[in-house]
């Protein structure tokens, strides 16, 4: 029951932060001019963009996490601590899991980094050390949970 309340206030923040994202991301109707550098989505979809109409509306989300990247940056944070929440309440029983849980969610996020490191964009370079000191402090955790944990609660897979 604790962390039923904990998902849904989180899964409400991320339904606000996706829609003020949404709606700072639709500013890429009124930029023709970054039609071609920020609508990959639509690119896969239609061949070419012509006009408004065939941007989709997984652009927007890509254009504020470009140039207006703060809800982007709360949305990952708050889909990251559902995430979290998550595998926790699935693995609470074992330490060892919950340990690997985290590694492997630390590297997701320094891979993610990786991804976003030539972005010429403000929002790019903040994602990147977002990803990047996200990912360090996933690893540490897991290893601090990992060598930290009570001897009578370690457990084998």
């Amino acid at each position: 029951m604790k962390y039923f309340v904990q998902i849904i206030i989180a899964a409400f923040f991320l339904l606000l932060f996706s829609f003020c994202t949404w709606y700072e991301g639709s500013e890429i109707l009124d930029n023709p001019w970054e039609w071609k550098y920020s609508t990959h989505f639509s690119q896969i979809l239609n061949d070419q963009v012509m006009d408004d109409q065939d941007i989709s509306n997984l652009d927007y989300f890509v254009y504020a996490a470009k140039f207006k990247p703060v809800f982007p940056v709360l949305m990952v944070l708050t889909s990251s601590y559902l995430i979290i929440l998550t595998g926790y309440a699935l693995f609470k029983r074992s330490s060892k899991k919950i340990a690997l849980f985290l590694a492997g969610f630390g590297v997701f996020f320094l891979i993610s980094s990786g991804f976003v490191s030539n972005s010429p964009t403000v929002g790019g370079d903040i994602f990147q050390a977002f990803f990047l000191i996200s990912g360090m402090m996933a690893i540490m955790g897991a290893v601090l949970y990992y060598f930290r944990m009570p001897k009578e609660i370690k457990t084998d897979f």
